[in-house]
């Protein structure tokens, strides 16, 4: 299929109807609110049916099928476990847990699909999209700021901006008490175009209701939908920017994902 991405970060893509037909199928699993919540249930520990069933309040029956259009969707997988202790013993029983990085790829997914402006002619279908996007931002995400990490080793990874000023740099092994592993945006050693977070290559910053990106003097240079940034100038930031650091197979490119 083929794609162009332009400054404006539009992509344009064929209108081929297979594609459109398993992006209403993608969103058709995503649109239910049980589902979503089976999703975030399972965020911590696996658990058999029952258990999600009482969780969100639902029948066994109502949740096996959502389970199994989540397990078609590859979101989870199920594994035999042992049941709770009963009079009669232990007995094996189904425990569903997530897919690793399951959540990520579902958000890096519709912020694709609804920031990337893909041309949609359908406009029930761009609805659904919004729709889905928001109801999983405030069920999984909680609708915070973040950047989704697009391509290279870490390919689908999520951040999320938590703080008023967000370093954003490569992994320095020489001074690993320089960076803040739960709150700054730090990327493998492979993303070589990347300047190191002890000496970011850029900064996150939140000021009011604006994010801004600034390049911090980096190598490798900042460019916002394909136009260089000046270093030492903070930039405005919209929903659906795309960020990348350096150029290249070991630069990395960012999604901006803003509620």
């Amino acid at each position: 299929m083929p794609e162009r991405l332009e400054a404006g970060h539009t992509v344009v893509l064929d209108q081929e109807p297979d594609y459109f037909k398993e992006l209403s199928e993608y969103l058709e699993v995503l649109s239910n609110s049980q589902r979503l919540k089976i999703l975030k249930t399972l965020e911590k520990r696996p658990k058999d049916v029952r258990m999600i069933a009482a969780e969100i309040n639902t029948s066994y029956e109502n949740t096996k099928k959502h389970l199994d259009k989540l397990i078609g969707m590859g979101l989870i997988r199920k594994d035999v476990g042992l049941g709770q202790q009963t009079s009669k013993g232990v007995h094996p029983v189904w425990k569903y847990s997530l897919v690793a990085g399951a959540m990520e790829a579902v958000v890096r997914n519709l912020g694709i699909f609804s920031n990337m402006r893909i041309n949609i002619d359908d406009a029930d279908l761009k609805k659904r999209l919004d729709e889905v996007r928001e109801a999983v931002e405030g069920e999984i995400t909680g609708k915070k700021p973040m950047v989704i990490l697009l391509g290279g080793i870490d390919d689908g990874k999520l951040f999320v901006l938590e703080k008023e000023d967000t370093r954003v740099g490569r992994v320095d092994p020489t001074k690993p008490e320089s960076a803040d592993l739960s709150t700054d945006v730090i990327l493998s050693r492979e993303y070589s175009s990347v300047s190191r977070v002890s000496k970011p290559h850029g900064i996150f910053r939140k000021e009011g209701q604006n994010f801004y990106f600034e390049d911090r003097g980096s190598s490798g240079g900042s460019y916002l939908n394909g136009t260089e940034l000046q270093k030492k100038q903070p930039a405005v930031l919209n929903d659906g920017d795309l960020l990348e650091l350096g150029k290249g197979a070991h630069g990395a490119r960012l999604l901006v994902i803003l509620p």
